[in-house]
């Protein structure tokens, strides 16, 4: 931490300058004895700074709960009794911490955060620029649209004519040209100094000139940084008023208290990590402990409730800080000011101070922000502006309330239009509807489902799959009992509600297998069977499994099969005909062989599959890396191996003309050979089997060839091949 001491002690220097009269304003503007802000300032700045998880965050008084201090002092009474709401709403912070109930900041949408920040540095430049010409009559932390002398932020920059200072003017001109020039150049001789502690010393001076020389442009007091005198240290430090705990008031206030001061910290803390260069996260719930610690302290030694603060935040950081260092040394200058620096402080111009937040503020809503917004969508954008406005108009909590309720509806929006997935499937059996529900299945899906299933034509086959489902709402449980129960019934539709675990209350619901019986089987034409297998595999090859559910599958086969193709493949372990073509329980005869040559007993067992059990496609599958090829290309005889080799060796004679002995291991030269074979055995099937040749030349069956590729899972067919009689 101490390694950033050239950035921090500067940055903390920016801060306290800033922070010095903002702490003063906030006080004033509550209605609260004048230090009780300076006293929360100290503490933010060192207790909290200490105990944070912050690199950047400056903690302070603020200006959100200027109004809540100033109704809570009226309600209770008087300031002692709001001392102890004050310490108490610090330990009900501490215990939202230690619960981790900070995880709330996560949930609160970036383009809000971004028109927190974005009208934050327009409310600065609006409300700052009557100080800097020199109409100050408003404290500088007063950021709430309308004012308590009933004029409002617009009609404030109207009244600028009637209370105009030169003097502030020049100073505030001179310090706008300081810090763009000085900031732009590359050559800085007090390099060590930041551009704001540069800005505050040019205001000093030059008032100091108007003084000697220009006495019309002089400012006097009522336009410099005010700190007052301490004549005893019992006008500065107040105690809570303990008698007043069992009070129902006290208690109502202090979880008000702590509820806005957290909300606000949140916010805060979530903008600052935004505009840290170095995008550093802080832990919010151990911000919250922290937060609670400094507002117990201050409740009990007269401060007033402490937030993370925003604007002291971004000057902290466009000062250059590294560490909380900064926000530590800010927080000891603000101690010692008070008591040894008082007579310099209230030289300090408020037209200075004005220039340095006027400059943050434009950093803070500059124009690349509002078009990067922009080009995200109007989902994004609409949020953003309404952040803005609301908080403008209204003060920070009210505002981002409002941008969260937009930001919500347009979340109800899109969960209604894409919660789910709904796809048509055509199996065996017809078309049959797949919706798959996401993971999370919320109330705020309830419309959209409901929608969904309420819409499915009568007769259909339905499948609701919540295998993925990791929760769903008690709402989306009723509504899928409704369904299942009522309407489905009603409509007769068929359905599978499955992948739903104990806890839901509803259980598995299995009406219809995707079995055929034999007169389904015997309507499918060759080309509609070869046409399911490929589609099959498509779904094998993208990973989207259609259901099997083999128990039930077991059930209904128990008395009869009625397959809709046989192949004909290689025992290799990788080529499992029935998972590659994503068949069920029945779907398919497997006769496997190595090498998928052709015998006698391969040859009966094909014309049993197509004569007596009713199958229309015999495919031939070879696929890469075939082990069996691979031991005819080496020529492997032993025992009985050669029975298999010896069938294979022809489709290398075949091939002869393109294999060498040193292109065996060549990729293709290889699939040649396993193609070759294939259609050598489809050639044997059609020679050696009058009964399955008659039936192809008939067009009541047919016979394709197939290779399966073992990297990718694909299967390509090849049709065209010549037969012989």
């Amino acid at each position: 931490m101490f390694s950033n001491l050239k950035q921090d002690i500067p940055s903390g220097l920016v801060v306290f300058l800033v922070a010095l009269p903002l702490c003063l304003g906030v006080a004033l503007a509550s209605g609260a004895p004048l230090l009780s802000g300076v006293i929360s300032g100290v503490i933010g700045g060192i207790i909290v700074g200490i105990l944070s998880h912050s690199s950047t965050s400056v903690s302070g008084p603020a200006a959100g709960l200027v109004t809540l201090v100033l109704a809570a002092i009226s309600g209770l009474g008087d300031y002692p009794t709001f001392l102890l709401a004050v310490f108490l709403a610090g330990l009900i912070q501490i215990a939202i911490g230690m619960l981790r109930g900070g995880f709330i900041a996560n949930y609160i949408p970036s383009n809000v955060i971004q028109g927190l920040l974005a009208s934050i540095g327009i409310i600065l430049i609006l409300k700052q620029i009557p100080h800097a010409v020199g109409f100050d009559v408003d404290p500088e932390e007063d950021f709430i649209f309308f004012q308590k002398d009933g004029e409002n932020t617009f009609s404030e920059l109207l009244n600028i004519i009637n209370f105009f200072s030169w003097g502030a003017v020049l100073i505030a001109f001179s310090s706008l040209a300081l810090m763009i020039g000085y900031d732009k150049t590359k050559w800085k001789p007090l390099k060590f100094l930041p551009s704001p502690v540069l800005v505050i010393l040019i205001g000093v001076l030059l008032n100091g000139i108007f003084q000697i020389f220009f006495p019309n442009l002089y400012l006097s007091e009522k336009h410099l940084v005010t700190i007052p005198n301490i004549k005893n240290w019992e006008s500065v430090f107040f105690f809570p008023n303990f008698s007043a705990i069992t009070e129902s008031k006290v208690w109502y206030f202090a979880f008000t208290i702590s509820a806005f001061a957290t909300l606000e910290t949140l916010l805060n803390l979530d903008a600052v990590e935004r505009i840290d260069p170095h995008k550093r996260l802080a832990s919010p719930n151990r911000e919250l402990v922290a937060q609670g610690v400094g507002n117990s302290l201050s409740g009990l030694i007269g401060g007033l409730p402490i937030t993370s603060v925003i604007v002291r935040s971004s000057v902290n950081i466009y000062a250059g800080a590294k560490t909380k260092l900064s926000t530590i040394f800010h927080g000891i200058l603000l101690c010692i000011s008070v008591v040894f620096f008082g007579s310099f402080l209230n030289l300090i111009p408020l037209s200075s101070l004005a220039v340095i937040l006027i400059v943050t503020g434009f950093k803070l809503t500059n124009f690349n922000l509002y078009q990067s917004i922009y080009k995200k969508g109007f989902y994004q954008f609409l949020p953003f502006i309404a952040t803005i406005f609301a908080i403008i108009f209204t003060d920070l909590l009210t505002g981002v309330l409002i941008g969260l309720s937009i930001s919500f509806i347009f979340i109800l929006k899109n969960n209604y239009k894409n919660p789910f997935l709904v796809e048509t499937e055509t199996l065996n059996i017809g078309e049959t509807v797949r919706i798959e529900l996401p993971n999370q299945v919320s109330f705020l899906n309830k419309a959209s489902i409901k929608d969904t299933l309420w819409a499915i034509p009568e007769n259909s086959k339905l499948i609701i799959d919540a295998s993925n489902c990791n929760f769903i709402d008690h709402d989306i449980l009723e509504v899928l009992e409704e369904f299942k129960t009522v309407v489905s019934v009603e409509k007769k539709i068929q359905l599978n509600l499955i992948g739903l675990k104990d806890s839901y209350e509803l259980s598995d619901q299995v009406q219809f297998v995707n079995i055929l019986d034999k007169e389904a089987q015997q309507k499918l034409t060759p080309d509609e069977i070869l046409d399911f297998l490929k589609r099959g595999n498509e779904r094998f090859v993208k990973g989207k499994w259609s259901e099997k559910y083999f128990k039930h599958q077991v059930n209904a086969t128990a008395f009869g099969q009625n397959p809709i193709a046989v192949v004909l493949s290689c025992i290799d372990s990788r080529t499992s005909p029935e998972i590659i073509f994503d068949a069920g329980l029945g779907d398919i005869i497997s006769i496997r062989i190595a090498g998928n040559i052709v015998n006698e007993e391969i040859l009966g067992s094909l014309e049993l599959s197509c004569d007596k059990i009713g199958t229309k496609l015999i495919v031939v599958l070879g696929h890469s890396n075939c082990g069996a090829v691979s031991s005819a290309l080496y020529s492997l005889r032993e025992g009985n191996i050669s029975s298999i080799t010896n069938k294979i060796q022809k489709a290398i004679d075949e091939s002869e003309k393109i294999i060498h002995p040193i292109q065996k291991q060549n990729e293709h030269i290889f699939n040649h050979v396993v193609k070759a074979n294939v259609k050598n055995s489809i050639n044997e099937i059609l020679t050696h089997s009058p009964f399955l040749f008659g039936k192809v030349n008939a067009k009541e069956i047919k016979i394709v060839s197939g290779f399966y590729d073992t990297s990718s899972g694909e299967v390509q067919f090849f049709e065209n091949l010549e037969s012989k009689p």
